[in-house]
């Protein structure tokens, strides 16, 4: 079958080629006039709240390309309404946005934060509760809730004022955050965003709103950092988690919105429009330097990346667009390309007959449940044996009469990963620390490192799972322990440990946690979007099971070794 396969795959490619070839060579003596040749000259305008990126953008680029001449203005007054040409403008400008008759492109993300000031005496408070998205509601709808102590547990009795700017698209974002309709009667709006900044820096009891970039300028031009990010409890469990804690410095913010940290709600889409799709040849190459190494300036600019996956999407949504327009364009007789598609889906299609042929004699067809029908990943489900310590590092730990103690993986983490099909384990006789690497899964080659529960001497490790790793899937916590150790530290370091319910209340957030990550994976797998989460945000289980091993690496970054 398979020489049959190959026979006919030749045969058929050389017919086809040599057909293709001989219909689509074009006639040499027909050249294309040099006037209708794609010009490499742009012309760029700008929104004023993007002219200093834009004019970064331009500036890198005329230096990576000086072959394309590129011009930037800035937008005035109307001229917004007539753009004729490629524009760079925020959702601010929504009649230029939402006007279908424009192509658009979104190319980066402006973000709206709450702000207070460094000396309110709740400073250190706030970074561990944080302000949950029903209290932001209460505090605009109710005046008398302004208080503080009605919107941080232990938060001090006192009233609390609100600055909020006159801007149309502040306002927008602020009551699709907290799902209410402003009520002019109950808040006392300033004049603009840099107003709203000094009333904070005036009242150290104050909270007031602007965009990052707004905060960014105002701290660099101060010379200071008076103002500061007020946190949001994203998950409105009372308290600022682990993952949830990004508000120390607008940095390491910038980096937590474009891995879906915060509320994707307070975040507005930045746009390349133009009348039509480009088809200049340097409107595409600006346009898709920006969707890659111009992405860098948006975070010095206070702005937010866009997600891996969503720029390569652009990039190749872009370049699809732009290569049917340089053909419809084209007056001049071009080549005929038809027969040479023709060709290639001719070939494509015998491969997919065959494949699928041989499959189905093999009997190894991926059947439809396989793909999409996954069960749910829900946390009702895990397996939370009493009498075991948990550790935060998604170990387990369990002294025995003779005062060592056998530890292994839980159940939350082999529902992750899948069936694995290796693992690496240390010697015995080897001391291992709590915190260190002490085994290291692996599914199909990609792999989590996983760190130790306890500090001592391993005594012995489960041999077992060398030769059937996928124990560790089947009984985690009987059959699948990973080693007897010796312990060190047993009475000091078993305090930091979990039982119980306290378990399942960590795991909860663990869940939550998880979510997040995937929400804003960046991965170029982007046929197994549908598997990720199910209807009504239910993840799958075994989640990362076909995941591809930069998820794998994202995923032992920010999730296992921010757990030590």
């Amino acid at each position: 079958m398979k020489n049959l396969s190959i026979l006919l795959i030749g045969l058929s490619f050389t017919m086809l080629v040599s057909t293709a070839f001989s219909q689509s060579r074009p006639d040499n003596s027909k050249t294309v006039p040099a006037n209708q040749v794609v010009a490499n000259e742009v012309k760029v305008t700008s929104s004023p709240e993007l002219y200093h990126l834009a004019q970064g953008w331009v500036n890198d680029f005329s230096k990576s390309d000086p072959s394309v001449t590129i011009s930037l203005d800035k937008i005035m007054g109307s001229e917004a309404m007539n753009i004729d040409h490629l524009t760079l403008v925020t959702d601010q400008n929504d009649k230029v946005v939402y006007d279908q008759s424009n192509w658009r492109m979104i190319i980066g993300r402006d973000v709206i934060v709450p702000i207070m000031n460094a000396k309110n005496p709740m400073l250190n408070l706030l970074y561990q509760k944080g302000i949950s998205q029903k209290k932001f509601a209460q505090m605009f709808n109710d005046p008398s809730s302004r208080n503080w102590a009605a919107m941080v547990k232990e938060g001090q009795s006192v009233q609390m004022q609100l600055f909020i700017p006159d801007n149309k698209e502040i306002l927008t974002v602020l009551g699709d955050f907290a799902k209410t309709s402003f009520n002019s009667n109950n808040l006392k709006l300033v004049a603009s965003v840099n107003d709203a900044i000094a009333e904070v820096e005036k009242d150290f009891l104050a909270i007031g709103f602007c965009t990052l970039n707004d905060l960014k300028a105002y701290n660099l031009a101060a010379g200071n950092e008076n103002i500061r990010l007020l946190p949001i409890d994203k998950n409105g469990n009372g308290r600022l988690d682990n993952f949830e804690n990004i508000y120390r410095n607008t940095n390491e913010f910038a980096h937590g919105v474009w891995i879906g940290k915060y509320p994707s709600t307070l975040c507005n889409d930045i746009y390349a429009v133009s009348k039509s799709k480009p088809v200049n040849k340097g409107e595409l190459s600006f346009l898709s330097f920006i969707l890659a190494e111009g992405q860098v300036a948006l975070g010095s600019n206070g702005f937010c990346e866009l997600a891996s996956s969503e720029k390569q999407s652009n990039i190749a949504d872009l370049f699809a667009k732009g290569i049917t327009d340089l053909k419809a364009g084209n007056t001049t007789p071009a080549p005929k390309s038809w027969p040479v598609i023709l060709t290639l889906l001719a070939i494509g299609g015998l491969f997919v007959a065959i494949f699928f042929y041989s499959r189905r004699r093999a009997g190894n067809v991926t059947t439809e449940k396989e793909i999409q029908v996954a069960p749910f990943l829900i946390e009702n489900a895990m397996d939370v044996p009493k009498g075991l310590y948990f550790d935060k590092t998604h170990t387990w730990a369990f002294m025995e009469q003779d005062g060592n103690v056998r530890v292994g993986i839980d159940d939350f983490l082999q529902h992750i990963t899948g069936k694995l099909t290796k693992i690496r384990m240390k010697e015995a006789g080897e001391k291992v620390r709590k915190g260190e690497a002490i085994v290291t899964i692996i599914r199909d080659g990609k792999q989590l490192n996983i760190y130790a529960p306890i500090s001592g001497t391993i005594l012995a490790q489960n041999e077992s799972l060398m030769t059937d790793s996928a124990i560790l899937n089947s009984s985690p916590f009987f059959k699948g322990w990973v080693y007897q150790i010796e312990p060190k530290n047993w009475l000091r370091e078993v305090q930091f440990m979990f039982m119980g319910e306290k378990y399942t209340d960590w795991l909860r957030d663990e869940f939550v946690r998880l979510k997040d990550f995937i929400a804003a994976v960046r991965t170029d797998e982007m046929v197994y979007a549908h598997v990720i989460l199910q209807d009504g945000g239910e993840l799958t289980d075994n989640v990362l099971a076909d995941m591809g091993p930069e998820v794998w690496e994202d995923f032992q970054t920010r999730f296992i070794d921010t757990s030590r």
